[in-house]
């Protein structure tokens, strides 16, 4: 190994070191902190965009098989998730690799994209976690307001925000956190208007609580496409990390030097049943749809604003700030989600159980009376 190798390779370990210890690469940070320290016992969590029934009994069964063999690092389950994610999907096994949730290959693809310099294009409200990966690299963070009509990315604004030069374009469909898509025809202008050089991070972590189409038949064009999956949402995996990522070989190399690339077994396997679980998605789809379909016509009937969402959480209009009325709900026990700058008066609910869904009724309806 020659000398300016040898320096090279310093380089990226005290590169990749150093990124281990940022917010951005953290993931009690990427969850906005949503342990509540001091939340009181019983207390209602409707705050994390978790799935509230946990893993199928499949994969737990899986789990504990496999946590009882815990001393081997097991790294072969990694290459066994890949296959049979890209099995599900109906695409070739050399476009897709599994990670520990899909945060890391997000993170890893603003460090392998933005950290050529080109500037990070994402929508706003949306999901922030990647803007701290830009930020530490100090490149450019463009957020684009949602279409107002229909709170979709707009694309064309964010195209323009682009200035006709490389990015990365993130899109998370449906959004974190309204729970709006973003049509496939917005999707595709995207692709095909994007500069050369450009890569289109499309986050799909909600879309099996909806039926539309996934962008996957884009990832094998001539231009960068990424689509990025999670087990943490739907298949109740959030606490055993377990994602997929989904793009051309060549895509799929150059973001994977910025980890250190190891899976935790157990998610693997776990998400590796949950995938075989047959109606397992729909049945869970089901569900979050009918508890979500029932807190809408609860808020119309008392004339609270929300807007319409897909997914496994909505946004309530507070009719002041939000924070204050997450304030006054966490008093209630009862914690929701957060608030974003350029919608500071709602907050965020994450669909729970209908038990956990009647006391946040409960409580909301009492916070307003007392107001």
């Amino acid at each position: 190994m020659g000398n300016e190798q040898r320096v090279s390779m310093v380089r990226r370990r005290g590169f990749l070191a150093a990124i281990g210890g940022v917010a951005f690469f953290n993931e009690a940070t990427l969850a906005q902190n949503s342990y509540i320290q001091g939340a009181a016992e019983g207390a209602v969590m409707i705050n994390a965009n978790e799935f509230p029934l946990g893993p199928c009994a499949e994969a737990l069964e899986a789990v504990k098989a496999t946590a009882a063999n815990g001393g081997r690092y097991l790294f072969g389950e990694a290459f066994k998730l890949a296959g049979a994610g890209a099995a599900a999907e109906g695409v070739a096994a050399s476009h897709c690799a599994a990670f520990a949730g899909s945060s890391d290959p997000l993170h890893r693809a603003v460090l392998a994209y933005c950290g050529k310099g080109m500037p990070l294009v994402t929508a706003s409200p949306g999901y922030e976690s990647p803007e701290g990966a830009a930020a530490f690299l100090g490149v450019p963070v463009h957020r684009v307001p949602l279409r107002q009509s229909d709170y979709a990315h707009d694309v064309g604004a964010m195209l323009s925000a682009a200035a006709g030069k490389p990015a990365l374009f993130y899109v998370t469909t449906p959004n974190n956190p309204t729970g709006t898509v973003t049509p496939m025809g917005d999707l595709e202008r995207l692709v095909k208007e994007m500069a050369a050089g450009s890569c289109a991070l499309i986050d799909e972590a909600y879309i099996h609580f909806t039926e539309v189409p996934s962008a996957l038949k884009l990832i094998d064009g001539e231009k960068d496409v990424a689509v990025l999956r999670t087990f943490s949402k739907i298949y109740g995996m959030a606490g055993l990390r377990a994602g997929l990522m989904y793009a051309r070989p060549e895509v799929l190399g150059r973001i994977g030097p910025y980890g250190v690339g190891f899976v935790p077994a157990t998610g693997m396997v776990g998400a590796r049943v949950s995938l075989g679980v047959k109606g397992l998605v729909a049945e869970r789809r089901a569900y979050v749809r009918k508890i979500r379909e029932d807190l809408c016509q609860w808020l119309d009937a008392r004339q609270t604003g929300y807007i319409p969402s897909v997914s496994n959480k909505i946004m309530v209009d507070a009719g002041r700030p939000g924070r204050q009325l997450a304030g006054a709900l966490a008093r209630e026990r009862v914690y929701v989600g957060r608030s974003w700058p350029s919608m500071p008066n709602h907050v965020r609910v994450t669909i729970g159980t209908p038990e956990e869904m009647a006391a946040f009724k409960r409580a909301l309806a009492k916070v307003y009376s007392a107001a």
